[in-house]
């Protein structure tokens, strides 16, 4: 084979191979885009919602304020390029005991109650061998607790809510747990 024909025939193989390597996304750069895609935003907190990405399917998972904020989360996460589907695992927060009004104006007082509560389930969490603390968010609105992360097993699910249940003060426990073994 001379040298022209090499070319001929190797030369677009190694231009095909190298555009599906370049073009292919691993999860996690989809991960990446998702995230800096929802950073950017002024509508969204960024930092209120988890992003995993498995098989470009790309799993939100929080607890926003408004279901304004949740719309423009998803619709974020399903135009980045490369995103096959999104899974949406997002809570959005009421004000009320019913869900269906808002919350009234709150007193300082009630806001340190709020974070005094999401402290002694953050530290009753971190302090639990069998819950793995760090990967769960913490957040108190009105004595509610909302679990947001994602862990490893149904089990730890099960006992992250205990522990937050038997808290004291705790009114409620609103999970949005995500239990993936990756």
């Amino acid at each position: 084979m001379n040298t022209m024909s090499f070319r001929r025939i190797v030369w677009p193989i190694l231009v095909v191979g190298f555009l599906t390597f370049a073009c292919a996304q691993p999860d996690a750069v989809l991960t990446a885009k998702v995230k800096s895609g929802l950073a950017v935003d002024t509508t969204v907190r960024a930092t209120q919602i988890e992003v995993s990405t498995k098989n470009k399917v790309v799993t939100l998972t929080g607890n926003l304020d408004s279901e304004a904020e949740k719309g423009r989360a998803l619709q974020i996460a399903r135009s980045t390029s490369g995103v096959a589907d999104v899974v949406d695992m997002i809570a959005v927060r009421t004000g009320a005991e019913s869900g269906d009004a808002p919350a009234p104006d709150r007193t300082m007082g009630e806001h340190i109650d709020d974070a005094v509560i999401t402290a002694a389930v953050k530290n009753r969490l971190l302090e639990d061998p069998q819950v793995k603390g760090l990967k769960i968010d913490v957040d108190t609105q009105s004595g509610v607790v909302f679990l947001t992360g994602t862990v490893g097993t149904a089990a730890e699910v099960t006992r992250a809510v205990e522990i937050a249940r038997s808290t004291e003060h705790v009114r409620d426990v609103k999970p949005n747990l995500v239990v993936s073994r990756g």
